[in-house]
């Protein structure tokens, strides 16, 4: 089966919004010291150097961010409008984490974020950056949440027809069906 890892313009995406397990509850962005750990690892700078702790109101930033960008994936899986709040949450969020145009040595040019950027706006204008790439590049309506309401898991979708709808065929899908199944029998028992 082909990795279901985004692209990396989306990777921060996916890793994002993958901090939340709603099968199990487990929240790494929630749990004690966690959402630091996160950016630490994705190389996002720090609010107060060495402090090594999230605000309250970064650590509800992120929540926000995350959920905003399933309820964008999802609508990607399910070929529908994204819900008003999402987009007006997303609209606030990237407000407040501004871009810039760099040039790079071999004449190319980037988006990156604005300098003095650091926790979760840094984080808001790379995943900004990396939705303009995608967008750009047609990869974006690919990255998908799982269609299963006790999933949500995101994935990169790379069927030929771009139709995928679960996170996994042989766990979510093959629920699906066989729910689909159960239901056709009892209809017609």
């Amino acid at each position: 089966m082909a990795s279901r890892t985004a692209p990396d313009s989306l990777r921060w995406v996916q890793d994002l919004v993958n901090t939340l397990d709603i099968e199990t509850g487990e929240d790494t962005l929630a749990a004690d010291g966690g959402a630091g750990v996160f950016l630490r690892d994705h190389g996002v700078p720090e609010s107060a150097p060495g402090h090594g702790e999230v605000e309250p109101r970064e650590l509800r930033e992120l929540g926000e961010l995350r959920e905003a960008l399933r309820d964008v994936c999802l609508a990607h899986t399910a070929g529908t409008a994204v819900p008003e709040a999402a987009i007006r949450s997303l609209d606030r969020l990237l407000a407040a984490a501004p871009l810039v145009l760099a040039m790079e040595p071999d004449g190319g040019a980037a988006l990156r974020p604005a300098p003095g950027l650091v926790g979760s706006a840094y984080l808001t204008a790379r995943i900004a950056a990396g939705i303009a790439t995608a967008v750009t590049d047609g990869t974006w309506k690919r990255l998908k949440a799982c269609e299963t309401h006790d999933c949500r898991w995101v994935f990169y979708d790379r069927s030929p027809a771009g139709r995928s709808r679960w996170c996994t065929m042989a766990v979510c899908g093959s629920r699906a069906k066989m729910r689909t199944y159960r239901a056709r029998r009892a209809e017609s028992g």
